[in-house]
């Protein structure tokens, strides 16, 4: 039993004590007050996990993919037998004894009622034992590897799934947590990008039509047992999340209102590629050795607001862990200090907003690890990140320092093209009346990359 329970439950019970006297000599209620109890700090403990978050600074590089295909999103179809890959690097270059599990979330991601043993066959906690010291590499680092599910604990459920990664058996020693999707196919998905009708959008958003078809045996009694996300590039933060559909009709919904369903388009990402070291790629501006250090410093960015949408291939956010340099990426690759920096139009701050990078590696997040800082003296913003060997997708956007509804922003640093390619994912949800946890009964993918025909 962690000490964080032991903590939690002694205040609890001292609560009991103090308030009701009789709980000192009968037992009986004692024990009635128990599963109360352990209820309460259940809910603390799983409310202070955040999605695709690492608790730890000695943890980098995290992955998880579809088993053998490292550009792929983790979601998988039940009981199908699919497997992901997890990978991490452990800086303090040191073994510890590191488990894994399963949290079963719900559509906006707020953990379940239920309890583990309802949608985990076998084990509650796994041991990760496939571990390595890095070799040839400058840097020390040890990394970890999984393949999961194991066959000892397996999801039984369709929905949304944090793995939670801990020290020592112990849940409330938290590491990071990695979402993935497990999917059970009961919904029929038509899915088009279409360019916006409204004026103001018609040359930078990308609206995306849905129509849902469930299948028969599903009993729908309204409008709001389904439910519809709509993701742009992997990134959950500004996902569209959406409860009401424009057409309902039994088992159909159908999603076409573009105020509710477009995206704003951004343009193609920009990219680093640092899969060597020794020799300087097309984005690099140069090198520096220092001891075991490596320092590479990206050719500088500006904005890219006013300068024509040029199609290339990207990989629409995401980055990979590999190297040229070496063998075997996850445990010869080698650690770089990467220094970004953007130069704003007449190398001036924006005013009332700040500048973030994002992208996978920043979790899609705009927050105090990805916020850039403006360098007067040079009239740029500049940020610096350590990163493993790889090849990195980033953009840089824009959040205004007082609240205004909008997450981030393209306009000021990329422009937004409405032809620009980007991936989305469609989920349906769905829950059954009486039932505790949405359930993902639909998925599909789609590509805006048709739009530029004729362009």
């Amino acid at each position: 039993m962690s000490e964080r329970f032991l903590k939690y439950f002694s205040v609890i019970s001292q609560y009991y004590t103090i308030k009701q006297p009789v709980l000192k000599t009968d037992s009986t209620k004692i024990m009635k007050k128990l599963p109360t109890l352990c209820l309460m700090l259940a809910v603390i403990v799983i409310h202070a996990q955040i999605p695709d978050h690492i608790y730890k600074p000695n943890i980098h590089s995290i992955t998880l993919t579809k088993a053998g295909d490292p550009y792929s999103y983790p979601v998988m179809t039940l009981n199908s037998g699919e497997q992901f890959e997890l990978h991490f690097d452990d800086l303090d270059a040191d073994v510890k004894t590191y488990y894994y599990t399963y949290l079963l979330c719900n559509a906006d991601w707020t953990p379940s009622t239920l309890f583990t043993f309802d949608y985990i066959k076998g084990f509650q906690n796994v041991r990760i034992t496939n571990y390595r010291n890095s070799s040839i590499a400058f840097t020390r680092y040890t990394h970890y590897q999984a393949v999961l599910p194991d066959r000892n604990c397996i999801p039984t459920r369709s929905g949304n799934y944090l793995v939670k990664v801990f020290l020592d058996g112990d849940t409330s020693k938290i590491v990071f947590t990695k979402r993935f999707l497990v999917v059970d196919n009961r919904a029929a998905i038509a899915a088009q990008i279409q360019q916006p009708f409204n004026a103001r959008w018609f040359q930078t958003y990308q609206k995306v039509n849905v129509a849902v078809t469930l299948n028969s045996n599903i009993n729908v009694f309204n409008q709001q047992d389904a439910k519809l996300v709509i993701l742009q590039n992997y990134a959950w933060p500004n996902a569209l999340y959406l409860n009401r559909p424009n057409i309902f009709r039994g088992n159909y919904f159908e999603y076409n209102d573009e105020a509710t369903t477009s995206f704003p388009a951004g343009k193609e990402w920009r990219w680093i590629d640092l899969r060597s070291l020794r020799l300087m790629s097309d984005r690099m501006q140069h090198i520096e050795k220092k001891g075991n250090l490596t320092e590479v410093f990206v050719k500088p960015d500006g904005e890219r607001q006013q300068q024509p949408y040029i199609y290339y291939r990207d990989l629409d956010g995401i980055f990979t862990i590999e190297t040229t340099d070496n063998v075997n990426p996850y445990w010869q690759g080698d650690y770089a200090l990467v220094h970004f920096t953007y130069f704003p139009p007449a190398n001036r701050p924006y005013e009332g907003k700040s500048v973030y990078l994002y992208g996978a590696f920043t979790n899609f997040t705009p927050d105090d690890s990805s916020k850039m800082i403006f360098n007067a003296d040079r009239g740029a913003y500049e940020k610096t990140f350590f990163l493993k060997q790889g090849y990195y997708n980033y953009s840089y956007v824009t959040v205004s320092d007082k609240p205004t509804g909008e997450y981030f922003s393209f306009e000021n640093t990329e422009g937004n093209y409405w032809g620009t390619e980007n991936s989305y994912m469609v989920l349906v949800y769905y829950r059954a009346f009486g039932s505790r946890a949405d359930e993902l009964i639909g998925f599909t993918t789609l590509s805006s990359i048709f739009q530029r025909a004729g362009n």
